[in-house]
């Protein structure tokens, strides 16, 4: 008795919920079918109202690297407020290591295959820093040039160090002696010279030999920022127009202008795309019959998703939301989900009685359909709208976009596409032409020729069934395909090839990278990708000089406590990618009192001397904050060694040795806003997904009438999302907020390939498991294949573009419909044939 009440209820709480649901559309479809014209009109009217919105676009554009792709909020970007508040720049003591951003400036890197130290290469180097500092730039009819505008040390534009050395004469390279890594001009002012020249030889005495790259910054003062951008902008059309072997180029705005045209380059790629699906759909929904012809509705479901995607661009832009570049890529996906619904709806259509009329037609089909392209629908927009709440902007907008698309694509198959089926249902029902509208015979009359027959005769229906006539595809999934999948051999074969597909994922998996390289937010022929290279290539080995703060009043008068924290110091530098304590204002002041006898055992006299100290050491005065005669906050700097740790565990490490220390002490890079990403991306990439399948387990256990099947749904998404993660880790893809998008897309796209045959299985009266899954493959075999060559052909496109955003979303896009199509017409019908309890408990 108690395991009857359990099957009644779980019927009750799954066939109790879709029944009415099945009754509601039919009555949807009863409705479209007697009024389509309204059904027509009414969504060209708000798709042509909504549209409006596109004329706030450009106003809306965001592609702030920092704030689209870095984590809103990140601990890094609080920790910029601090450090700008606490440590200001003193626009007249220039210091690069004391910069709280990454500053306005130019880089320039020299590479040389043999010494760039000889005398000819340093000609060459100080022959073109002649020019790049006579660059002449004009804003508002001022001209100005990089003196006018550059950041000055002690009242002279601070310069490259280098070249000081040699007096701005390369025959001086013979006289001069360079110590190496640290180079230094006075006793308080030493200079790491690992990020200034590189792959360096140095003789016995430390003093270097050759080198094979020198880097050159100019920086610019932070004021005036129209002026700087112009002169920045002359500097990168200078190098455009000019040919220099062995020169990278970068400058502060680079990263970002280049970005951004990205946008531009993939928007000439939607009318390829949108030919081309309009092709595929005509072409796969083609039939030789003239009356049976469904070229118009294929046309007219791809400008039903256009129209979806027109609606919901434009609400949103008539709401303010942002558009990110990301969301650029998301026309391409919304054309392959409402595609896929069309699929599904004309199947059913097709499998209705030719002679019902088209009200009692389209009521059918949207009995059938209506649940299958709800759940689906559902599933897509909760996964995005899921996803919503991560803390990556470009990935919020993408979701928000991408989910209102789909929504719009729901309620325009519904309406707009439903009502061209039932106008096309007219025109069957009157046997009329697909082309020309003109009445044509269903049986050839006597003596007409073949071309009369090919072209002008049509309407034939299979009089047995009161149907259409079987697609051949449909056959071949009936007939051929479903039996042999069913086969003992076919599904050892399967069960084989699918413990291959997860142990293939899991070995990707363990090899998969986390967080963005910078140098992929570019169009792969952008100067700053070589910029990059030759970063790479040279000047991999050091690292940043990480500011370290002591946060807070310290009493640094007294020994034990200095103590204190001499040995957090000593902690930092026992960490492998930390080579010393570069600049220190403390441990300067330290030796300044030795050598000058003072004592500094009490606070009086340690401020006394301090203040002296300081007064003749301008720039380490920046490194001491203080307020009403206190020492509120001070910072010293950590010369980092980047080649044998990774982003992500350096800025933990760091962050954990800082908070294990007794003193309050705070790390920070202006580099650690990006590398932000690389402590949150894991985590939030896990807790969006599992949070996402929770949910779609619900709608399926809700929509599914069979729990047990609607876990195969889930099942369907863990299993797509870590082969899709395994196989984008082989691929060299990195998981960023970019790949984050498409494994979200992952989660809707199975459920989509996994619900559409679990519900059609389930839905089956047949009593053999495998004559059920000949069933459902008869049934969505096909339009499940139409519904994933169709969303790869809509993406396939973006496989040229030349940014690495739109080439990822297009691979990752790809993987996850080759997978979700192999879970949807392989995997799972197999898997549902060994469970012969799947189906409607009601129903025993």
């Amino acid at each position: 008795n108690t395991h009857i009440s359990a099957v009644v209820m779980v019927s009750c709480i799954t066939d109790c919920i879709e029944k009415p649901i099945r009754l509601c559309f039919e009555s949807v479809g009863k409705f479209v079918g007697l009024h389509p014209w309204w059904f027509v009109t009414l969504p060209l009217a708000v798709s042509a109202v909504l549209g409006g919105g596109f004329y706030f676009l450009n106003d809306l554009i965001s592609n702030d690297i920092v704030e689209q792709f870095t984590p809103k909020n990140g601990r890094a970007k609080v920790e910029r407020c601090f450090f700008q508040e606490t440590f200001p720049q003193m626009d007249s003591q220039f210091s690069i290591v004391r910069l709280n951003t990454d500053g306005v400036f130019a880089s320039l890197i020299f590479s040389c295959q043999t010494n760039i130290l000889s005398v000819a290469a340093l000609e060459e180097i100080l022959r073109i820093d002649g020019e790049v500092r006579g660059i002449t730039a004009t804003n508002d009819a001022q001209q100005f040039v990089f003196s006018d505008i550059c950041a000055t040390l002690n009242g002279t534009c601070n310069s490259n160090l280098m070249l000081d050395v040699l007096n701005y004469n390369a025959s001086n390279i013979h006289f001069v002696k360079i110590s190496y890594p640290e180079y230094c001009h006075s006793e308080f002012n030493c200079v790491h010279m690992g990020n200034i020249i590189s792959k360096v030889e140095v003789d016995h005495n430390g003093v270097v030999r050759s080198a094979k790259a020198m880097r050159l910054f100019y920086y610019l003062q932070e004021s005036n920022n129209s002026l700087e951008d112009a002169w920045l902008q002359e500097l990168v059309d200078f190098f455009n127009d000019n040919s220099f072997s062995q020169v990278s180029y970068f400058t502060s705005m680079s990263r970002q202008q280049e970005f951004e045209k990205s946008t531009i380059s993939v928007t000439e790629l939607f009318a390829i795309t949108y030919f081309l699906a309009i092709s595929f759909s005509i072409i796969s929904c083609l039939r030789f019959d003239n009356v049976r012809n469904k070229a118009w509705v294929a046309s007219l479901g791809v400008f039903s998703t256009a129209q979806a995607v027109l609606s919901s661009f434009g609400l949103l832009l008539l709401i303010k939301v942002p558009f990110v570049i990301t969301v650029a890529s998301s026309p391409f996906l919304i054309l392959g989900i409402g595609i896929d619904d069309m699929f599904i709806m004309i199947s059913s259509w097709q499998r209705t009685n030719i002679q019902d009329t088209v009200p009692k037609r389209m009521a059918d089909t949207y009995r059938e359909a209506a649940v299958s392209i709800t759940i689906t629908t559902l599933t897509d927009v909760l996964a995005f709208y899921l996803s919503y709440g991560n803390p990556f902007g470009s990935v919020q907008s993408f979701c928000l976009y991408a989910g209102t698309a789909v929504l719009f694509c729901y309620f325009y198959n519904i309406t707009f596409f439903g009502a061209c089926l039932a106008l096309n249902g007219r025109r069957e029902g009157a046997n009329r032409h697909w082309l020309t509208c003109m009445k044509v015979p269903e049986e050839v009359p006597p003596g007409r020729s073949k071309v009369y027959t090919l072209c002008c005769v049509g309407g034939s229906y299979d009089h047995n069934t009161g149907t259409e006539e079987e697609h051949p595809m449909t056959l071949f999934f009936r007939k051929y395909y479903g039996p042999f999948l069913t086969t003992v051999w076919s599904k050892a074969l399967v069960i084989f090839i699918y413990v291959t597909y997860i142990a293939v994922s899991v070995y990707g998996c363990l090899q998969l990278k986390e967080g963005i390289d910078l140098k992929n937010l570019a169009l792969d022929k952008s100067y700053i990708v070589q910029y990059y290279k030759a970063e790479k290539t040279y000047f991999d080995y050091y690292g940043p000089d990480v500011m370290l703060a002591i946060n807070g009043t310290f009493p640094y008068w007294e020994e034990g406590k200095r103590n204190q924290l001499e040995s957090c110091i000593v902690r930092f530098q026992e960490l492998k990618f930390v080579n010393n304590l570069s600049t220190s204002w403390l441990h300067s002041f330290e030796k300044y009192a030795e050598e000058h006898s003072n004592n500094i055992s009490s606070e009086g006299q340690f401020k006394t001397h301090l203040y002296q100290f300081l007064d003749h050491q301008p720039m380490l005065r920046q490194d001491v904050n203080i307020s009403n005669n206190d020492i509120t906050a001070s910072r010293l700097f950590l010369q980092t060694v980047v080649q044998n740790s990774t982003e992500k565990s350096m800025l933990n490490s760091l962050r954990k040795t800082a908070e294990s220390c007794p003193c309050p002490l705070l790390v920070y890079h202006p580099a650690f806003i990006y590398h932000d990403q690389y402590t949150v991306i894991g985590h939030i990439t896990l807790q969006t997904v599992i949070v996402a399948t929770l949910v779609m387990l619900v709608i399926s256990l809700v929509l599914i009438p069979n729990p047990l099947c609607a876990l195969w749904v889930a099942f369907a998404i863990a299993s797509v999302i870590l082969g899709v993660t395994g196989f984008m880790a082989l691929l060299d893809i990195s998981l960023d907020s970019i790949s984050m998008i498409n494994l979200v897309i992952s989660i809707g796209f199975s459920v989509d390939f996994s619900a559409h045959i679990s519900y059609t299985f389930v839905s089956s009266t047949k009593p053999d498991v495998n004559e059920r899954v000949v069933e459902a493959m008869a049934h969505l075999g096909y339009p499940i294949l139409q519904g994933a060559l169709s969303t790869i052909v809509g993406v396939v496109v973006l496989s040229a573009s030349s940014s690495y955003i739109f080439r990822t979303f297009s691979t990752i896009v790809v993987l996850v419909i080759t997978f979700g199509l192999l879970h949807g017409i392989a995997f799972i019908p197999v898997f549902l044939t060994f469970f012969g309890f799947c189906h409607k408990l009601w129903q025993h």
